[in-house]
């Protein structure tokens, strides 16, 4: 039963690490557009100062707050641990600037591409781990199960206003930002098919 655990926390934290890493990289490529997420910490991080990590913890935080209130079934240890920790991570690939910065040429949609495919990769490793989901991810589904929205639309709604906002706040809203979603949710799919079967042969070789 250990070992098992152990698959599933090291599935977990692998997945947080691949995610920050694929955010960091992304943002290196914002003049492009980016996740409404992101797209509002980096408004909220120009605008206010801290970290890009920061926000994105605070955000987490004031996410799962809500959650808390509205649906307490969708916060759980891997959710605080989410909030908690892939900002800093993010921060500490974006200080160590070993990342490609911008050439404003045709490579940084490629970089930004290379972005995207790690988040996603990176976000069906660690929901593979079971060990609970996101702030974001429980905030949305805290939402469609209050308004008897679809988990789809509620998102749709939810991005939408996160998005107004960050552009109102100055946040880098281009091209790729309404890509974004399309590019990601097909990697993310199939990574967490991917790393689920996975985990599942580990388990019960152990």
């Amino acid at each position: 039963m250990n070992r098992i655990w152990l698959i599933r926390y090291g599935f977990y934290f692998s997945g947080l690490v691949c995610f920050a890493l694929g955010v960091a990289i992304s943002v290196k490529m914002k003049h492009l557009g980016l996740h409404p997420w992101d797209v509002l910490n980096i408004a909220l991080f120009e605008r206010f100062g801290l970290s890009l990590g920061t926000w994105t913890v605070i955000i987490g935080l004031i996410l799962i707050a809500v959650s808390l209130v509205v649906s307490r079934k969708y916060v759980n240890i891997g959710t605080f641990l989410n909030a908690l920790l892939i900002g800093p991570i993010m921060d500490f690939f974006l200080w160590l600037d070993i990342l490609p910065a911008p050439s404003f040429t045709w490579t940084d949609y490629l970089w930004l591409l290379v972005g995207i495919v790690v988040v996603g990769t990176g976000g069906g490793l660690y929901v593979s781990g079971g060990i609970g989901a996101g702030p974001r991810d429980g905030f949305m589904l805290s939402v469609a199960e209050r308004t008897g929205l679809s988990v789809s639309k509620a998102r749709i709604a939810v991005e939408c206003v996160v998005l107004l906002v960050a552009y109102l706040l100055g946040g880098p809203v281009f091209l790729m930002t309404f890509l974004y979603t399309f590019i990601l949710s097909p990697v993310f799919q199939f990574s967490l098919k991917f790393f689920t079967r996975l985990k599942n042969e580990l388990c019960e070789i152990l």
